[in-house]
């Protein structure tokens, strides 16, 4: 069976695009695969904040036990617990939403999630698979917006930083340029989703 982490970023979940689609997803992932278990984590609902001194202080002389409780550090000991990740965030400028780095702020933790060599960090989540579900109101898949995309790539890199290189990604771009037809980018970025899904 394995542990699936679902993390949603995105404050207006009734009116979300993103995850119209991230639902789509992990509802034909559960067709699939029934005996996995899925973890929602709604970044806005746990109220992730900016990380400060104190927090980091306050972790620092605890047990293992105590560690995995701890307010902060539990963040970084349910990802590496996971076997595979779902991200689901709307571009906001250009990037990711900040509590989504907010919340990798509290996931990258050495000795936890990565650790330092001497030949420089390394991941510790190796062997594991994760998909961004990503919606966009431009065009940043190709042409000259690529260079402006910093969302995705900021997710894959983050990844890979972590030793998770089987990576891949859902977006629905141009949702907001006039004259485009939303219904059908969504309705085909809704029929990637099923079949990734099954695959995943």
């Amino acid at each position: 069976m394995a542990k699936i982490l679902y993390v949603k970023a995105n404050p207006k979940p009734e009116q979300s695009r993103t995850f119209q689609i991230s639902e789509t997803f992990i509802q034909a992932y559960m067709e699939h695969n029934p005996g996995d278990e899925i973890i929602t984590l709604d970044l806005y609902k746990e109220g992730i904040s900016w990380l400060k001194a104190d927090d980091i202080k306050a972790a620092a002389d605890l047990s293992i036990e105590e560690q995995r409780q701890h307010p902060v550090l539990k963040y970084a000991y349910q990802f590496a617990e996971a076997d595979k990740y779902v991200f689901a965030e709307p571009m906001w400028n250009l990037s990711v939403p900040a509590i989504l780095k907010g919340y990798f702020d509290y996931v990258c933790v050495s000795g936890i999630t990565f650790k330092y060599t001497a030949e420089g960090p390394v991941g510790l989540c190796t062997g594991k698979r994760a998909i961004n579900i990503a919606t966009r109101g431009g065009l940043y898949s190709e042409g000259p917006g690529t260079d402006y995309e910093m969302g995705d790539r900021y997710l894959r890199t983050i990844m890979a930083f972590l030793g998770i290189t089987d990576y891949e990604t859902i977006f629905a771009d141009g949702l907001d340029i006039i004259g485009n037809d939303v219904d059908a980018i969504m309705n085909a970025a809704i029929k990637a989703a099923r079949e990734k899904a099954r695959v995943f």
